[in-house]
């Protein structure tokens, strides 16, 4: 958990300073950081534990109950599942529509409560949360724990679906007709 509030931490610092001081040391605590070392690891350490599309898609494709056959997948891994797929003329316009109403994650709103889901069909979770019908796949790679708990899982799924909602990007459109 610390880990987590650290790089928070970091990448809320490293946004607000300029490009020059990238090499600023910060105090956290008892704890020196040089923002420009600790900032080149976690990005090394996120391009390791990325993810194909492909790899994405078929994990999401396990994930999902076979049941629900139309659903849009995106970028970092939050899909939308659309009950009745006729009443909308435009999957894709729809999904995009509803990732940016419930996807963002605002401090204190309803998009920051989650639920941490643990998957038989593929390795991995899904953390489910504000708006009905919305998940985010997390992979098991992306965790850089072993011993990972449902609050960190969440944490990081929520902030997924907080990157799929402020910059949608679809990947993949699963339809039954």
């Amino acid at each position: 958990m610390k880990a987590i509030n650290i790089i928070t931490i970091l990448t809320l610092l490293f946004s607000c300073h300029s490009k020059n001081e990238n090499n600023k040391i910060v105090n956290l605590g008892s704890d020196q950081i040089k923002l420009n070392d600790t900032l080149n690891n976690q990005t090394q350490k996120k391009q390791s534990y990325e993810m194909s599309d492909k790899e994405l898609i078929e994990n999401v494709k396990l994930a999902i109950n076979p049941k629900f056959q139309d659903w849009v997948l995106f970028k970092h891994g939050t899909y939308i599942i659309f009950d009745d797929i006729t009443k909308v003329k435009n999957i894709n316009d729809e999904a995009t529509v509803l990732m940016k109403e419930y996807g963002p994650v605002f401090a204190g709103g309803p998009a920051g409560d989650f639920n941490t889901i643990h998957l038989t069909k593929t390795e991995g979770w899904i953390v489910a949360g504000h708006g009905y019908g919305m998940y985010t796949y997390v992979s098991p790679s992306e965790i850089q724990s072993q011993s990972a708990n449902d609050m960190e899982i969440g944490l990081l799924g929520r902030s997924k679906r907080d990157l799929d909602g402020k910059k949608p990007e679809i990947i993949y459109v699963n339809k039954s007709k």
